[in-house]
């Protein structure tokens, strides 16, 4: 088909067609930023923690009695021999508060060598030195069994390797992660950590183990596990269960809890399941994607009514026109190409304006809102989406203008 008729008849509506392109270019631009946005929060939502997730739900306790500060670890090892009662309950263990993704993180600075701590101490901060400043995650024996993480090197720690409270452990598990970042491309087994002036050898290796608090793609699997014993009067308790239980074994350790100790707190908003806690986390981000492609959505059905409203009235003003070509030879298929290849050529316009608006507004974005650079390849998957948004609008209007008989073009104006 000629490209110079239809550019010649968009000459005469350059208001129009202008509108039009702009419209595109703006949805262009915000629709590729908005999915590199949803995309990236999808990306976070769904980390994985590294521990089972399905199984697990988690009970607060808080002894308030005159004898809680006496000898709180006696206390827990009673209420876990009452949990572990309980019908279908297959584990439990008792943790001083950290866990994964329940903001309530303990951490430490931590060096791979004794050059790097002396460096830190020079300079009063781990930042610019070899040192890192992972979570630290404590609880009872059967810990890594309970929570369902995965050791890929190592052992788990023996008895005689538990402290209680405060004292500093002398061996810890590490996740990969930290391994990595401590101890780049060698086996992390058997090295020591210098945590303050305080010397901690790694025993065994975790695949995955998320952090309470998400720090950055490079450090949100920096964590490592103390043998360090509940010694506080407030503990968490984490249960291992069938999926279709936990809410019914929530309840049950509540009771349960109760009845070896009156004098304590349980707060029900502090009884979840690890899928709550996960969905609490998250709710921002979940909202924020709910709001972002809701209005993404909004902005493709606003810009496909402007490009079937557009072409309707040119159908509508050029229907005299459309009958005179028929009436000398032109096929219905020749109409419809005509308003097809017309909207094309404004939408590619759109677009081409579009893409370099993408890229400024991801520019802006990266400066005042710490986004990641746009993929490139975000922007011709835009372009055919807008591509094909524009032939299906069309083509409605394009069918009725394909129907015009030729019998029109007798008719006076």
């Amino acid at each position: 088909m000629e490209i110079r008729p239809i550019l010649s008849t968009l000459r005469r509506h350059k208001l129009t067609a202008v509108l039009l392109t702009m419209q595109v270019a703006l949805t262009c631009a915000i629709v590729c930023n908005v999915a590199f946005m949803v995309a990236n929060r999808m990306r976070q939502v769904s980390l994985p923690s590294g521990l089972d997730e399905s199984e697990l739900s988690v009970i607060h306790s808080t002894d308030i009695g005159q004898d809680a500060e006496k000898n709180p670890w006696a206390q827990h090892e009673a209420d876990l021999a009452a949990l572990r009662a309980i019908p279908g309950v297959e584990s439990v263990v008792a943790v001083s508060y950290a866990l994964p993704l329940n903001k309530n993180e303990s951490s430490y600075g931590t060096c791979p060598s004794k050059q790097a701590l002396d460096r830190a101490m020079q300079v009063m901060s781990i930042h610019g030195t070899d040192c890192i400043e992972p979570s630290v995650y404590n609880g009872s024996p059967g810990l890594i069994a309970a929570l369902g993480l995965n050791l890929v090197a190592g052992r788990d720690f023996r008895a005689d390797e538990y402290v209680l409270g405060q004292k500093t452990p002398p061996v810890a598990i590490i996740s990969s992660g930290l391994a990595q970042h401590l101890f780049p491309g060698q086996n992390a087994l058997g090295k020591e950590l210098y945590v303050g002036h305080r010397i901690i050898r790694v025993v065994g290796v975790v695949g995955t183990l998320l952090r309470p608090n998400l720090h950055g793609p490079g450090t949100n699997y920096d964590s490592m596990i103390w043998p360090q014993k509940p010694d506080s009067p407030g503990s968490d308790y984490v249960l291992r269960s069938a999926p279709q239980d936990r809410q019914g074994i929530l309840q049950a350790a509540k009771t349960a809890l109760l009845k070896v100790n009156p004098s304590r707190i349980i707060d029900p908003k502090y009884m979840q399941t690890y899928t709550q806690i996960r969905a609490q986390y998250f709710q921002r981000d979940t909202t924020m994607i709910g709001l972002l492609i809701a209005s993404a959505l909004g902005l493709l059905f606003v810009t496909a009514l402007g490009i079937t409203g557009l072409a309707n009235f040119w159908v509508g003003q050029r229907t005299r026109s459309i009958g005179i070509r028929r009436a000398i030879g032109a096929t219905r298929g020749d109409i419809l190409r005509y308003f097809q290849t017309e909207n094309f050529l404004i939408v590619t316009f759109g677009v081409v304006l579009g893409v370099i608006l993408a890229i400024g507004l991801n520019l802006l974005l990266m400066k005042h809102y710490e986004l990641p650079r746009l993929p490139l390849w975000y922007l011709p998957i835009g372009a055919a989406a807008l591509w094909l948004l524009g032939q299906l609008s069309v083509l409605a209007p394009a069918l009725r203008a394909s129907n015009v008989p030729p019998v029109v073009a007798t008719r006076s104006v």
